[in-house]
């Protein structure tokens, strides 16, 4: 039974996108590409703006832009059950996935999954294709998200894998972590950690009673 005078229609999942519902979109380029430094992610760097920097100054000392980033994740499909997943989470509750990726990396990934909601942030390319900077949504923006969702009168369960997930996680009502690392959960061991999808959605049904 739902708590009295919130109804299941008041509830938001937030979820994390790359680890969670796709592979890590870096870790598939620095592959393809043969660059081994740009395997590094938020799982490894709390600090996003750095690592996007870095990322760039990597990406122009080797000649590459949004193109070949491009031709990578056209080939990325959602991890097994994904899909699946998300399709039985958006029919109990509505979902936003909250993303530190850009508009140009997800929109195919968004495809793939049917078209959630997904808000992200985006790229400043120039016309020969060379990524030269990027433009963050807001400060914080998984964390500041959930506070404007509750601020109208939602409620919010966040799920994520990585650093840049914790805020949001912890200021929910119920927060998860989904397939993340050893030391993550090691450092926040006050909250639930699971690997499967059938795990996630058991959690965030009983979140919703």
């Amino acid at each position: 039974m739902l708590q009295k005078g919130l109804g299941i229609e008041m509830y938001i999942t937030c979820l994390d996108l790359e680890g969670v519902l796709v592979p890590e979109i870096w870790i598939a380029f620095a592959e393809a590409s043969g660059i081994p430094e740009l395997k590094r992610t938020t799982r490894d760097e709390p600090d996003y703006n750095k690592l996007m920097t870095w990322r760039l100054g990597i990406l122009k000392e080797h000649g590459l832009g949004l193109r070949e980033i491009q031709d990578t994740i056209a080939k990325i499909d959602p991890m097994p059950g994904a899909k699946a997943f998300l399709d039985e989470l958006r029919s109990i509750t509505q979902v936003i996935i909250i993303s530190d990726t850009f508009s140009q990396f997800a929109t195919p990934l968004m495809r793939k999954l049917g078209w959630p909601t997904i808000f992200c942030n985006s790229l400043e390319v120039a016309e020969n294709g060379e990524i030269t900077g990027f433009k963050m949504r807001c400060e914080q923006s998984k964390l500041a998200t959930v506070r404007a969702l509750q601020s109208i009168g939602y409620e919010t369960i966040a799920s994520g894998d990585s650093y840049n997930d914790l805020g949001m996680i912890k200021a929910s009502k119920a927060g998860f972590l989904f397939r993340s690392t050893e030391q993550i959960k090691t450092d926040n061991p006050e909250l639930a950690a699971y690997e499967t999808y059938d795990e996630l959605m058991d959690a965030i049904r009983r979140a919703m009673v």
